[in-house]
């Protein structure tokens, strides 16, 4: 059988929901590992755009945005009913304004910003998810959905940037709804630390 395969790095986290949603799902990939300084020509044959994630279709069908990879998987299979909770405004904000503060305030050498500007700015999006968590144990309610995956990663990596500081802050219910997912099974799965993809390497499955 044919599968897909899912162009990845394992660290981004928009390849990380995409990753998140694929599991879920029950959807088997092919995986390959990049390395986004040295992106493989068969990536960029498929998506010149080279971002990850990219799900290449056995149909031959190209995928190249996450939220389109989550929706289509989920399509196919939606267990947990993630597709039922899919705020596409909150998850626009997260892609949106607050990415772009937290690409500043984590990549302050390379945009040429003030970090601490971003920062707090970015601060303004985490308390309107505590806001939402303090009433319910997930975003759009009592259970993880597209929308919790779709934002959770980039919560992660802001609270990577100083995870004393961001421990220091008054968000008590998005504090541990991050832990809660940290510590889940989907994304110790999801984590999983493949070899760099190389043209000729034996296919990688996913999961494993």
């Amino acid at each position: 059988m044919t599968l897909p395969i899912l162009y990845s790095f394992r660290r981004c986290p928009y390849a990380m929901r995409a990753r998140l949603a694929l599991l879920v799902s029950g959807t088997v990939c092919e995986l390959r590992e990049v390395v986004l300084r040295d992106k493989p020509p068969e990536m960029l044959a498929a998506s010149p755009k080279g971002t990850v994630p990219v799900l290449i279709l056995p149909c031959g069908r190209v995928i190249d945005e996450s939220l389109d990879i989550m929706h289509w998987a989920l399509g196919q299979n939606d267990p947990e009913c993630w597709l039922a909770g899919d705020d596409s405004v909150l998850i626009a904000r997260n892609d949106g304004p607050f990415k772009h503060h937290l690409d500043r305030m984590k990549y302050a050498v390379r945009y040429g910003s003030d970090p601490m500007e971003h920062r707090a700015a970015a601060m303004t999006f985490l308390f309107s998810l505590e806001t939402l968590l303090t009433a319910h144990p997930c975003l759009t309610g009592s259970q993880r959905t597209l929308t919790d995956m779709a934002i959770f990663p980039f919560i992660r990596q802001f609270a990577e940037v100083d995870r004393t500081w961001f421990d220091a802050q008054p968000l008590p219910a998005l504090q541990q709804w991050l832990a809660h997912h940290l510590a889940s099974d989907l994304f110790q799965r999801a984590m999983v630390r493949p070899a760099r993809w190389q043209a000729g390497d034996a296919p990688v499955t996913f999961p494993g």
